[in-house]
């Protein structure tokens, strides 16, 4: 037996695979069950028992032997040239579809774009809020109607009763009153961001929409320096032949307020059917900032004032590619936001 395990170990020594099939054959000829190793483990007890500590050790070297050698060739097959050392393995997988940005994203960044040149920074504040960042500080009165629960969604606590201090903020003038209370004038902010209400879903209303808000307050602040800006971002935003005009109006914080239109972008002011024969389309609320709100957050009216002003960005992203029904911004139709790849 001792001849026939030396003879195998010159095999097992030599040998060779030049593939994983090959060096497969080899794994079950030599170590698999009916292999040449377990047949010699088989004839173990035959061996004469004064040979049996030699042959025992013979074994052993002959299956380590084989394990290390089969071991061994798997690890070249592993980790030789696959003739692909210039492949970047960083890559993505192709061809892969590129995606585009939203529209809404589209809008909202040309908004920012817009005012940032004109000096305002970006400001972020919470989603779920409280009573007093979204109506108390804003001027609201206790029974306004905008606290009713057909207007607002407020959270339920942890046994499941309603709270009416913490909501889902209805405007990003939340942000504002939070600025407002931690920096002191001079302030020049803009407040991008996602709001709800509590209304019906339709083609003209949703139960959550995008904001952009402005507020600048600083000594000495008019309402000719509103009227510029809003002249400069609605030429900026609809072209340089644009015009505007302002209509009075009411908001709780602001005094005076009012709503801005825009001579209406696809007739040029004519009348059209989009806007309803007028030539002018509304696109934003503006105003003074209310002396009480900017007191009720820490700031002195008598030495400061300063003007705020809101648009929807559904709104202008309706003016810009005449998108007719508001829930198609929030399917993720990739039909429709491929309708947009030019636009980025």
């Amino acid at each position: 037996m001792i001849a026939k395990i030396e003879q195998l170990l010159q095999e097992v020594e030599a040998m060779k695979a030049a593939n994983a099939e090959e060096l497969e054959v080899l794994r079950i000829k030599y170590l698999s069950k009916k292999g040449a190793i377990n047949e010699l483990m088989a004839d173990f007890r035959n061996v004469p028992a004064e040979q049996k500590k030699e042959v025992g050790m013979k074994l052993n070297e002959l299956k380590n032997k084989a394990q290390e050698k089969i071991a061994a060739l798997k690890e070249q097959f592993e980790s030789q040239n696959t003739g692909c050392d210039n492949l970047d393995l960083t890559r993505s997988a192709y061809p892969i579809k590129l995606g585009t940005r939203h529209p809404l994203s589209i809008v909202k960044n040309e908004i920012i774009d817009i005012f940032a040149r004109m000096g305002f920074n970006i400001a972020d504040g919470p989603e779920v809020e409280d009573d007093w960042h979204v109506f108390s500080s804003m001027n609201f009165a206790e029974d306004h109607p905008a606290r009713d629960m057909q207007d607002t969604f407020f959270i339920e606590n942890n046994e499941g009763n309603v709270t009416h201090n913490v909501i889902l903020r209805t405007h990003t003038s939340s942000v504002q009153s939070r600025v407002m209370e931690t920096t002191q004038p001079p302030i020049r902010v803009i407040c991008p961001g996602r709001v709800y209400r509590n209304e019906a879903i339709s083609y003209r209303a949703h139960a959550f929409f995008h904001q952009v808000e402005a507020l600048y307050v600083d000594k000495n602040v008019s309402f000719t320096d509103l009227k510029q800006v809003l002249l400069l971002f609605a030429q900026e935003m609809f072209g340089s032949d644009t015009k505007i005009r302002l209509r009075p109006s009411y908001f709780p914080f602001t005094e005076p307020s009012a709503e801005m239109d825009i001579s209406c972008n696809i007739c040029g002011g004519k009348g059209c059917p989009f806007c309803k024969n007028t030539g002018w389309v509304e696109i934003l609320g503006c105003g003074m900032v209310d002396p009480n709100v900017l007191e009720l957050n820490g700031i002195d009216s008598k030495v400061y004032s300063g003007y705020a002003l809101g648009m929807g960005i559904e709104r202008i992203a309706n003016l810009k590619y005449r998108v007719n029904d508001l829930r198609l911004f929030s399917e993720n139709d990739v039909r429709f936001l491929k309708e947009f790849e030019a636009a980025q």
